[in-house]
């Protein structure tokens, strides 16, 4: 993983208190699909984008794809400690770096180009400004009150009457205070007067007559008092201009409450229309939610959240009916190309039984040999006294058995089928079932396989993939392969024969990603009875019966519903077993018989 600090622009367009985008690049396993599973995938974070590249060294030639971080909602997995996932819309990326500290980095990478991308960033806000938005929201609110109006006309008439009347009521006390003033004016005169005359009758003089002047010092006359009616003063009529003040306040407050009627109606009638589109809102707002939710099951019904696992949110009826649906479709697609196909004849000569009858020398020898011993002491007892084996099914001649066993939560139910055959001895269906060059002639579950290494004539490690059963993982397995004649103790013995695969640690077939390793202990023994053919006759196939045991103990390396994993064994092993069987018998017909 690789950091580097990045930065684009002049100074002069820039803001120097934003933060420094900061470039990220590494290995990270990307989900593709439901056949390939994780890949590794060489990722950059690099100007609020994510993007990926098939290898570090494909950079030159483009990324595979990218995601704009701007709207990208980051989510760490609930239960995956090392996993992310980035959605932008109903696109969505599946992520896993090496460990928690790795995704914890990325997740801070990707939260920090994530905030200074797009309208939601304070460098954003300070570039965009924010005369802009007042702008938009003052239109709007003049849109919205002009909209809100064209119908309320009468409203607006009665506002303007309120108008008229502030006018008028001004003026009217304008002229109340002038009227007031005179008053108060008229009133200081009269308590002089009064106070004058007071003084007048302390101190006698010569009487005046009424209207009489004093004469001033410079020889003019000066009215001494002269009475005013308020009814004239100032030429204002004062009972006039106090019917009128009352009837302005009357009309104000009548079209007050007129105001305030059609305010309150205008309310409830906006208050339903509110009332009716947040219903219609919500409605819509459910609708959407389903419809997401149904999208993404649909969407994404192929990601890792939908493969198996204990947390996987595919429930248990529809795991099982999703993986018999994907086997039927597999049973019709081998019915298809079993039809049309014609068997090339393989020359596999089969060597003598003294060349598997040996131990061999190579490094797993010893473990071969505990295993044989081991199958031959507890494949063979009879299950018939053992309560724990149930009888599962029964077809003819074939019948399996199942044990139930599983272990923190993971099925091991060990399997065990017995079968008789006609016309085909222990030694030819041994080979068949060991020889790798026919593999792929009747077992139709692998997808493909190879022989790591050969240890001897009679062993080999052998690497092979199941083809994938969605929603159920791809399975790999890498076992020891080897066949053997057992040597009879007495001359009363079958010809007995004996194919062991137990799985065994390679470094050239190492885990992935990709795969689930299942680890298997598989034996299949066949005892070859003759019956005594009648005259001087030769020995034929039909005096030939092949008695067959087949025991499997399966880990399959994974969770999988109980359920489902029952249901498969159930349903393929028998299967299996004929298929096997009537291979052989078609190989050998018209052969001399091999012991």
């Amino acid at each position: 993983m690789s950091e580097k600090s990045s930065s684009s622009g002049s100074d002069e367009d820039v803001d120097p208190e934003s933060a420094q985008h900061v470039e990220l690049g590494g290995v990270l396993s990307k989900w593709t699909n439901y056949i390939h599973g994780w890949q590794d995938r060489w990722v950059v974070l690099k100007n609020n984008t994510l993007s990926y590249y098939k290898s570090e060294d494909e950079r030159e030639y483009g990324c595979r794809g990218s995601l704009c971080l701007r709207k990208a909602v980051i989510t760490p997995h609930e239960f995956d400690e090392c996993r992310i996932d980035i959605s932008v819309n109903d696109s969505v990326w599946y992520l896993r770096a090496e460990d928690p500290e790795h995704r914890l980095q990325w997740i801070e990478s990707i939260e920090l180009h994530k905030a200074e991308s797009g309208y939601g960033s304070e460098t954003s806000l300070r570039r965009h400004g924010s005369m802009l938005s007042l702008t938009s929201a003052a239109s709007a609110l003049s849109a919205t009150s002009t909209s809100s109006f064209k119908k309320g006309h009468r409203l607006r008439e009665k506002l303007a009457e309120m108008e008229t009347f502030r006018d008028i009521l001004c003026r009217q006390v304008d002229t109340l205070q002038k009227y007031f003033d005179s008053c108060a004016d008229v009133v200081s005169k009269d308590e002089f007067q009064r106070d004058r005359e007071e003084d007048e009758e302390d101190f006698p003089t010569t009487a005046r007559p009424e209207g009489e002047h004093n004469h001033n010092n410079n020889g003019s006359k000066e009215k001494l008092f002269s009475p005013a009616s308020p009814k004239t003063m100032n030429g204002i009529d004062f009972k006039g201009e106090a019917i009128t003040f009352k009837a302005t306040t009357a009309g104000i407050l009548s079209t007050l409450s007129h105001c305030i009627e059609l305010m309150v109606k205008r309310e409830d009638s906006w208050q339903k229309r509110v009332d009716k589109e947040l219903e219609k809102r919500r409605r819509v707002e459910d609708a959407y939610k389903s419809a997401m939710n149904e999208l993404k099951k649909k969407s994404h019904y192929g990601g890792p959240d939908y493969e198996e696992g204990p947390n996987s949110l595919i429930n248990e009826d529809e795991f099982f009916d999703a993986v018999e649906a994907a086997l039927d479709r597999q049973d019709k697609i081998e019915e298809q190309c079993q039809s049309e196909k014609v068997r090339i004849p393989r020359l596999t000569p089969v060597p003598p039984g003294d060349v598997y009858s040996s131990i061999g020398t190579h490094r797993f020898a010893a473990k071969v040999e505990e295993m044989v011993q081991n199958h031959m002491t507890y494949s063979l007892q009879d299950v018939g006294g053992d309560a724990n084996w149930q009888l599962v099914i029964e077809e003819g001649e074939m019948k399996v058995y199942r044990r139930e066993v599983e272990e923190n939560g993971i099925v091991l139910d060990p399997l065990k089928a017995t079968h008789a055959v006609k016309g085909v001895t222990g030694h030819e269906l041994c080979h068949y079932f060991w020889d790798t060059a026919v593999r792929m002639d009747w077992e139709t579950t692998i997808e493909n396989f190879n022989v790591v290494e050969t240890l001897s004539d009679n062993a080999v490690i052998v690497y092979q993939t199941h083809k994938r059963v969605w929603p159920a993982s791809q399975r790999d397995v890498l076992y020891l392969s080897a066949i053997r004649k057992i040597l009879a103790t007495n001359e009363n013995d079958p010809d007995t024969w004996l194919v062991c695969n137990f799985s065994v640690d390679h470094d050239n077939a190492l885990p992935t990603n990709r795969c689930v390793r299942a680890k298997i202990n598989v034996a299949m023994i066949c005892q070859t009875l003759v019956s005594p053919p009648e005259g001087d006759k030769e020995i034929s196939r039909d005096n030939i019966l092949c008695k067959i045991t087949y025991v499997a103990n399966v880990n399959p390396g994974g969770w999988a519903p109980a359920t489902v994993l029952r249901a498969v064994a159930k349903r393929e092993y028998p299967k299996f077993l004929k298929r096997f069987t009537s291979f052989v018998q078609e190989k050998t017909a018209g052969k001399p018989i091999l012991f």
